[in-house]
């Protein structure tokens, strides 16, 4: 039995050996080869690259070996590298777009696969189910040309590139490199063992500010950790930028798209806080005006900021395959989501981890306050600080519906004392409440887990919150 490949919120996914094996790295890349061939696009070529997870690099030549053999001219990545650097590389070889062997986040067991289209962002659901159709289509044949990779490369069919230097043309025009290098400041870069290794060291160097690299090494087992730069991922990090003294610490996933930041006290500055940080920067540092797109899980902050500054707001379902395509329909000058993920105008529409952190700096060095200040001016900006927190949950396959079931029927007037204005059901249930307060339940894209969300201005009422989504799917 054929097994089912599916592209969650970002991309295929699934254990290594298992489901993530080369017969099944090679169905998918058969399908992106006749997607390609199917809508004229194929000799436009195809960018693949890779993270440092177990054997990427192996999968990421058998993409290419399948891609060279359908006529698909192939840019192999000569090494490991992030996925922004990747994706930005479809503008610079003008490519049709890119593949990305990697599973992000999730724990060292897992690999995956991301497809990126030619405007170098996530591919649209639109795009994503043509390439499931060409899925089903090859498994139902389970027919796969390839031939060996020493063949297509000796042909010019398949190039070895560096995506580097590029990328680290297009950040400098993005962020004022040189001011940064200037400030004296004192970065703790965590790579989490991912590709992202030594890319902030790269492109600071030579000034007086220092970066400090920790993790930096490969290595796949992600040992005590999963490669995402939250709590309690990034002790590590918080410890080394107390015991540094450091001006900021800034963590970075396994595939280098998704930032984690902790401030010069050492404490976590959560994802909805950076998101909340990083519009500020765009909208008063840089004067720069337009819309922001935010999913449904991020922080009701940029709307606040966006009704203080005269921008919209828009708010998407989960996942950079709805960020990105309403980022290019409107004009957006930012796009994220809660799981650390920005994209920014004038660059991809892509999350990049070094862009988000390299602004923080500037916004750092602009504003001439330590960051844990700047948190309590944005503070002021919104009327008070803002707490979010959220619980995952695994679960058996066969306990879904139920669950779904029993979220889709509460439709409360009031929680926690507060009356309930809306229920959102873009992507999960959203409870809104009157003063602003949300609590979302979600099942997620890429993982068998349920997500608890939460965000209110008083602190007391977080957990309180998070327990009545736990009351309301039964899982309490």
């Amino acid at each position: 039995m054929a097994t089912e490949i599916r592209f969650g919120t970002d991309g295929w996914r699934a254990i290594i050996a298992d489901d993530f094996t080369f017969d099944n790295v090679r169905v998918v890349a058969q399908a992106i080869a006749n997607y390609l061939n199917e809508s004229g696009k194929a000799a436009e070529g195809l960018v693949v690259g890779y993270d440092f997870r177990f054997s990427s690099e192996h999968f990421a030549a058998a993409v290419a070996e399948v891609l060279g053999t359908n006529g698909v001219k192939v840019w192999l990545c000569q090494e490991g590298a992030p996925t922004p650097a990747v994706s930005y590389s479809i503008l610079a070889q003008k490519a049709a777009g890119a593949v990305m062997i990697t599973a992000s986040h999730n724990p060292g067991i897992w690999n995956g696969m991301k497809y990126r289209p030619e405007y170098a962002g996530a591919a649209s659901p639109e795009v994503i189910a043509k390439l499931e159709e060409h899925i089903k289509a090859v498994q139902a044949r389970g027919t796969v040309e390839r031939s060996r990779l020493e063949e297509l490369t000796k042909k010019g069919i398949v190039t070895y590139f560096d995506p580097k230097p590029a990328y680290f043309e297009q950040v400098g025009r993005l962020v004022d490199l040189e001011s940064i290098k200037r400030a004296g400041l004192h970065l703790v870069a965590d790579a989490m063992y991912g590709v992202g290794a030594g890319y902030f060291s790269a492109l600071l160097r030579g000034g007086s500010t220092r970066v400090t690299n920790i993790r930096s090494q490969r290595n796949p087992i992600f040992p005590g950790i999963n490669p995402e730069p939250i709590p309690p991922n990034v002790g590590a990090l918080m410890d080394a930028v107390r015991e540094a003294k450091a001006d900021i610490g800034i963590g970075t996933d396994g595939d280098a798209d998704r930032v984690g930041i902790v401030d010069e006290k050492g404490n976590f500055v959560n994802q909805l806080q950076v998101y909340s940080l990083l519009l500020l920067y765009l909208l008063e540092v840089r004067g720069m005006r337009g819309p922001a797109v935010r999913t449904v899980t991020s922080t009701v902050m940029a709307d606040k900021l966006g009704k203080a500054y005269g921008v919209p707001v828009y708010e998407t379902a989960v996942g950079f395959k709805y960020v990105a395509p309403k980022m290019l329909e409107t004009g957006a000058i930012m796009g994220g989501e809660e799981s650390g993920g920005f994209a920014f105008k004038g660059h991809i529409p892509e999350r990049d981890a070094f862009v988000a952190g390299l602004f923080l700096l500037d916004l750092r060095i602009k504003l001439g306050k330590p960051l844990s200040e700047i948190l309590q001016y944005l503070y002021d900006k919104v009327g008070g600080p803002h707490y979010y927190a959220r619980r995952d949950f695994h679960f058996e396959a066969k306990r879904k519906p139920e669950i779904l079931r029993r979220v889709a029927e509460h439709r409360p007037k009031e929680m926690d004392m507060m009356p309930v204005l809306d229920v959102n059901t873009i992507d999960g249930t959203k409870f809104i409440l009157e003063d602003g307060s949300w609590l979302l339940i979600r099942f997620s894209g890429t993982e068998p887990v349920m997500r608890i969300y939460t965000e209110t201005t008083d602190p007391a009422r977080v957990d309180r919150m998070l327990d009545m989504g736990e009351t309301i799917a039964g899982v309490r």
